[in-house]
């Protein structure tokens, strides 16, 4: 199990609580084990919920060419036809995956391809299970085209606890299908638009895993 690079700053923030904490329980209650326990109690606390969050398993990634795969962790909470707006202006068969603060964060490229679209927008953070997240709150959508101009939209979109999304591509970039292309942190979801002639090979309320849960086939 590897920590994820971008949990640096978040373990360097709960580790200096923890000193801290420690600091002042012993420099002004040394005679309360109570309060030094509570200090060290927290900040192991804190800790540990910040390397469970971060964790970045390993994992064994087998490609399909013919098939979409779950860019994310998380509980399928969407699918559904519905018109996409923002880039193909159509109608689009739409799965969305709701992530837990439980869930491992990092998000994968679902096809391989090159990256034809990459925009940011700034929004809201209401509950990511909201209908209305997909539109209003902070998010980022990538387009990924395959070598037979097959192509998935998907959208990272922040919750009501999730305050950054990062991505790591551009356009023009080769995307390499279960290759890691960014992180959301603390919960959010992550919605993916496929031609409606996609085969769904997923129920709603379904567990997937990024890079192993096939999400459709072409």
């Amino acid at each position: 199990m590897r920590f994820h690079k971008e949990g640096w700053p978040s373990l360097a923030l709960v580790l200096a609580y923890w000193i801290c904490c420690a600091l002042l329980a012993h420099g002004f209650f040394s005679n309360s084990a109570l309060a030094i326990g509570l200090a060290h109690t927290s900040g192991a606390f804190f800790t540990l919920v910040i390397v469970q969050f971060f964790r970045h398993p390993k994992r064994i990634h087998n490609l399909h060419a013919n098939a979409i795969i779950a860019p994310a962790d998380g509980t399928i909470v969407v699918i559904e036809n519905t018109h996409e707006p923002e880039y193909f202006k159509d109608m689009r068969l739409q799965i969305s995956i709701f992530m837990s603060p439980l869930n491992v964060h990092v998000n994968r490229y679902p096809i391989s391809g090159t990256v034809e679209y990459v925009k940011y927008h700034a929004g809201k953070y209401l509950i990511a299970s909201h209908p209305k997240s997909s539109t209003e709150n902070e998010r980022t959508t990538i387009v990924v085209s395959d070598a037979a101009g097959r192509s998935v939209l998907f959208r990272q979109i922040a919750g009501a606890l999730a305050r950054r999304i990062v991505y790591y591509c551009k356009t023009g970039d080769t995307a390499q299908q279960a290759q890691q292309m960014g992180f959301i942190k603390f919960g959010s979801r992550v919605d993916v638009f496929l031609p409606i002639t996609a085969k769904v090979k997923v129920v709603q309320g379904q567990k997937v895993k990024g890079s192993q849960t096939i999400l459709a086939e072409w």
